[in-house]
């Protein structure tokens, strides 16, 4: 748990990284039928910033030895899914993450919104 929890927070400074933005985690711990214990969430202004924001994760992380065991939607960066297990961290460009809104699918999770950086 404490390697996820560490996990966690690499994956928040890669975003702030490079200056991704409105990052929440999702804390799905205790919620039956999950497919993981947290979701991050977060956003990027262009296809070309999600793109570098998944690419600091993925150094960040891979400095901890982890690596995701996928990443799905780099063809057209509007979302961008990066599985780490235990953590699925979301990359967004604003109007697809407001449509899909997916922090809030389980009412029952806690939400940990992290300030953005100036």
């Amino acid at each position: 748990m404490e390697q996820t929890n560490h996990l966690v927070d690499t994956i928040i400074k890669g975003i702030q990284e490079k200056k991704g933005t409105d990052i929440v985690v999702a804390d799905l711990n205790g919620i039956d039928g999950t497919i993981c214990r947290y979701f991050v969430v977060c956003q990027g202004n262009s296809p070309t910033q999600v793109d570098a924001i998944v690419d600091s994760i993925a150094d960040m992380a891979r400095e901890q030895g982890e690596k995701p065991a996928h990443i799905v939607g780099r063809e057209n960066a509007q979302w961008v899914a990066m599985d780490y297990g235990d953590i699925l961290v979301h990359v967004f460009l604003p109007d697809v993450r407001q449509y899909y809104d997916l922090e809030h699918l389980w009412a029952d999770a806690k939400l940990n919104v992290i300030p953005n950086l100036d």
